[in-house]
This record gives C-alpha cells, structure tokens and sequence, in this order.
C-alpha cells in the first residue's frame, strides 16, 4: 500500500491578506470590510469573485457599479474599475457608462432599496429596453444601512422600525417585475447556494441584455433582531429547509411570504433577445444608411 500523503501544514499566524484565494479581485488594502457578522453579502463578492476566476476576464473589461446602501459598498472594494453612485441612481449611471463604452462589462451590485425603491423607475426601463447590464440585486428586506425601515420587498406581516405591529404594504416580487419588463435572464438564489451562485454568475456575464439576478441574503442584525429570527445560522438554517429550487418557474409564482418558502433558480433565459444597443444599431443602419457612424468600442469622438 502506499503511504498516504500527509496534508500541508498551513502557518495560520503569518497568513497574509494576498494569500486569500480571491484577493487579486478584491482591494484587500481595505479589509477588514463593514458588513456586520452573518450578512450575506460578503458571501455574495466571493461568489462574483469565483466566477472572475474561472471566466478569466481581462480586468480592463470589467467596470462595477454600485448605489447607496450595505450592498452599496460593494464598488469599494472591488478590484476593478467602479463607480460608487447616488442613492438610486446605479441603473442611470451604468447605463451612461455602457453607451459610451459599449466594449465594457458593466455590473451594478446594490439593495433592494437602492434597486427597486428608490431606484424602481431606472430598473424597469432599463429591463424594458434590454440594457446589456448584469444586475446583482441583494434582498435582505429592509434598509439595513439607515435603521431597518419598510422596504419594497418587505414580506407581509413582518416587523420594521417603520411598520412596528407588521407590515400591511404589498411587496415587489422581483423576478416577476423584471421578467413582465423585459428582463432576458432572471435568476434568485440565496446567500446558502453558493455553487449555483457562482456558476449562474459566470452564466449571466456570458450572456447579454438586462440579466437580473435576485440574492436573499440575512439581515441579522436589523431585520431578524426585529423579527425575531434568530442569528445569522438560523437564518442560513431556515434557507437550507424552506429553499425549492424550480428552473424555469413562471415569475408569477415565486413571490416571498414571511418565512415561508423561498422559490430559487433560473426562471428566465432568452439569449438570442436583442439588446438595446443592437436595436438601436439596425434601426439608424436602416434609416440613415451610410451616414450613420456608431461609436468605436473605445468610446469618445471619432475623427472625420
């Protein structure tokens, strides 16, 4: 028989912050990060990370941009080019980004709040027209940053700083209004499905047009507290048994209750649906003919 290999001894005192299988995608001279113990969302960077890694994307290609909220800071701390933006303003912005620099692949992370409250008009006409954007949504269910406050996705009946004995004001069901809108892929997952998150990541940044993918992701500290979850694990505990994973499920039927099931997969997937900027491209290539000049991928004014 032969010797079984001893496994390699790793000297946890003198482990740098470079040594972190993820740390040339994230700006680890600004670790350690803000979000509280058991948020999500640092789950959710290492899954975006993981599929930078396997894609192996040239980082130049790469712009990220965020809104104001938890999930906001992602842009700072992200090692690429990125854009930390106003409050519900990300879709506005990355879409100004991506016409003139129609070469880049352009990702917004930010909350529920940011994304589909105050920012709820600039998401449904960017999926209405396809925008070639991948849209990370983090849904904890409340404004985590500013006190824990009613959000848009706030199930029924659950408690926050501003809906104390429950709330009474119908949610957004997210895949569903980015589907009815125009979305080309939609996909939910929660912070627990880390493989299928990271490989629906790598999927999206394959694919073009409005690409939404949802994220439920536990609030400990403010929506649980109030509601009294419990810690960070009960919440993961609660995903791993209440989580059915339905590919291809009519958005229509994946709303979320208070702690009730949570419906997860990739529920929209339309890869030859043109985009904005092909739209735009045929329609002026038609109209004006010879006269129309798009935009070089490099972006800015071409000569004469």
């Amino acid at each position: 028989m032969s010797a079984q290999a001893e496994a390699p001894t790793i000297d946890m005192d003198n482990v740098q912050p470079e040594d972190h299988p993820i740390a040339p995608f994230i700006r680890m001279d600004r670790m350690p990060h803000i979000w509280c113990p058991t948020c999500g969302i640092g789950t959710v960077v290492k899954c975006y990370a993981a599929a930078m890694e396997k894609l192996d994307l040239d980082p130049k290609t790469i712009a990220i941009v965020s809104g104001i909220g938890c999930t906001g800071r992602v842009a700072g701390y992200m090692n690429y080019d990125a854009f930390h933006t106003t409050h519900g303003r990300a879709i506005a912005f990355a879409t100004g980004l991506k016409m003139a620099r129609t070469e880049l692949n352009v990702t917004l992370f930010s909350g529920d709040g940011d994304l589909s409250g105050i920012g709820g008009n600039h998401f449904i006409h960017a999926a209405r027209r396809n925008m070639d954007l991948l849209v990370v949504l983090v849904n904890n269910f409340t404004y985590a940053m500013t006190g824990g406050q009613n959000a848009p996705t706030t199930p029924l009946k659950a408690i926050s700083s501003t809906m104390p004995f429950g709330n009474f004001d119908q949610p957004f069901n997210l895949p569903h209004l980015a589907a009815s809108c125009g979305a080309s892929y939609v996909a939910r997952w929660t912070s627990l499905h880390i493989r299928r998150m990271t490989k629906t990541f790598e999927e999206a940044m394959q694919r073009k047009g409005f690409r939404f993918i949802e994220v439920i992701a536990p609030c400990s500290t403010l929506y649980a507290r109030r509601n009294k979850l419990g810690t960070g694990l009960n919440l993961m505990q609660f995903y791993h048994d209440n989580s059915e994973i339905r590919h291809g499920e009519d958005t229509r039927n994946v709303d979320i209750g208070f702690q009730e099931k949570i419906i997860c997969g990739k529920f929209v997937d339309e890869p030859e649906k043109t985009t904005y900027h092909e739209n735009m491209h045929t329609h002026y290539e038609q109209v004006l003919g010879d006269k129309y000049v798009p935009m070089p991928p490099e972006g800015g004014w071409r000569d004469e």
